[in-house]
């Protein structure tokens, strides 16, 4: 099976002419082939591992499963690669008695790169998926403090990336004792893959929906990753960068709150800002910026 990571050389040029050649280790990038009851769904390019956990996530998000119990079996093709070797590199999803096959107007028809969990999509019909949790019935309000230290928690803990520096991760935080704590976190070449194996991850060890539960990534928050929490029934969605409008647009209407640009010392909330509780506020000891109007926002 091919490895997480992988090496290779490298030539690295300075600007004062320096030349010297190293090794350098790269994220491990490998097509999957998603099958259901045998027959091919979808061929997605992801970091290996975690692969029965990002199978049943996209699936998930597709709509063909909705709960651990939906899936029989699943496991690797059985069969001997055309390098001899078992392929780790096509998962087979048997589904339950009674659960019904995916449409076949769901199936990819082209792969999935990296960056783009909904390309091949057979229709824009088929993009947006209703959720079947109430997200506004979920009321944990959340400190300020506990949500900006997230992304931070969240790099600490990423060993793909200080190894390569070429991943993202999503991890799921979860209400315990002391405050949210990290319940999962995944690494991977693409996004929306890491998102997928963390809810694969939540449907096979915990159920779904989430509540309380607060899914951080590391990068933007785009539409899909927007739809994939507020399927899996998860009140809040962090991202480290900035939201698209559509990402926005659903998450307002489906009640979830979603936050950009968590950075250390502050975050924007775009919607659902009745569940964090802001910090107590001191009196301001400088005096306001003279100008023509107020100051544009940095981010």
């Amino acid at each position: 099976m091919s490895r997480v990571t992988q090496r290779r050389r490298v030539a690295r040029l300075s600007a004062d002419g320096a030349v010297s050649e190293r090794g350098d280790t790269l994220a491990g990038e490998e097509p999957l082939e998603v099958r259901v009851n045998g027959s091919s769904f979808s061929v997605t390019m992801r970091t290996p591992g975690h692969d029965f956990d990002l199978a049943v996530g996209f699936l998930h998000g597709e709509g063909v499963v909705t709960s651990w119990s939906d899936v029989a079996q699943i496991d690797y093709r059985s069969g001997i690669g055309a390098d001899g070797q078992r392929d780790y590199n096509v998962v087979d999803v048997t589904l339950a008695d009674g659960v019904a096959p995916p449409d076949p107007g769901l199936e990819r028809h082209v792969y999935t790169s990296s960056s783009c969990g909904i390309c091949g999509t057979a229709s824009i019909e088929s993009v947006r998926r209703s959720g079947a949790h109430d997200l506004g019935a979920d009321e944990t309000a959340y400190p300020l403090a506990s949500l900006l230290d997230l992304p931070e928690r969240l790099r600490v803990e990423q060993a793909v990336f200080d190894r390569t520096g070429g991943v993202h991760a999503a991890g799921l935080f979860l209400p315990g004792e002391d405050g949210l704590e990290l319940a999962c976190l995944r690494e991977d070449v693409g996004r929306h893959n890491a998102v997928d194996k963390v809810v694969g991850w939540a449907l096979r060890e915990r159920g779904m929906p989430l509540r309380g539960g607060v899914l951080q990534v590391s990068g933007r928050a785009s539409f899909e990753l927007v739809q994939k929490a507020v399927l899996a029934g998860i009140p809040v969605l962090s991202a480290v960068s900035a939201p698209s409008s559509l990402a926005v647009d659903l998450a307002q209407e489906s009640g979830l709150t979603l936050i950009g640009f968590n950075r250390g010392s502050s975050l924007n909330v775009y919607c659902g800002h009745e569940r964090v509780e802001p910090a107590t506020s001191t009196p301001a000891t400088t005096p306001e910026p003279a100008g023509d109007g107020p100051e544009q926002p940095r981010d």
